[in-house]
């Protein structure tokens, strides 16, 4: 996610994801990798998130996939809506990774592509999914659905509440 530009409100460039929308846009990232892995059948051995925005899709992908073996990467990029430097705070099993072969691994967004390079350079083999790309980190995705532009900001259910809200232009 990049910072919302201060000349423009927050939901001008925004792009709200429902609870339903992160839903259909990861079982349709199941159905693209569906069948395109490189074990028999075209089957994944695993599936690896990076936390948390990952977190949500890999659950979905795992369940529409029938992959059982799931595990985390942990990689810090943002604090409090900046993007900062990449600090890893937890490595998957290694005796499951390998080098990546075989092995999903998903975020909801890749934005700069920063981590996914990060990532990619620790499993060089696996593929790399996500439900949303920017341009700029999209060369770091093997398989995404949707791309936004680049000075969109993307509001994740997860992220979000449910609440009145002052209308933003005019009042009585």
């Amino acid at each position: 996610m990049t910072t919302p530009r201060p000349d423009r409100l927050p939901h001008e460039k925004g792009f709200h994801i429902s609870w339903d929308q992160i839903h259909r846009d990861s079982r349709a990232l199941a159905w693209r990798l569906d069948g395109h892995g490189p074990g028999e059948n075209g089957t994944w051995r695993g599936i690896c998130a990076i936390t948390r925005g990952g977190m949500v899709p890999a659950s979905i992908l795992a369940r529409e996939l029938d992959i059982r073996t799931i595990d985390t990467i942990g990689v810090k990029s943002y604090d409090h809506n900046q993007q900062s430097g990449l600090e890893v705070l937890n490595q998957p099993d290694p005796d499951f990774m390998k080098d990546g072969e075989g092995i999903l691994i998903v975020d909801d967004l890749v934005d700069s592509g920063k981590t996914l390079e990060l990532v990619r350079q620790m499993y060089p083999k696996a593929h790399f999914a996500t439900v949303y790309a920017k341009p700029k980190g999209r060369v770091q995705v093997d398989t995404f659905i949707t791309e936004v532009s680049q000075d969109t900001w993307i509001f994740f259910p997860w992220d979000m509440a449910l609440q009145y809200v002052e209308p933003y232009r005019g009042r009585e």
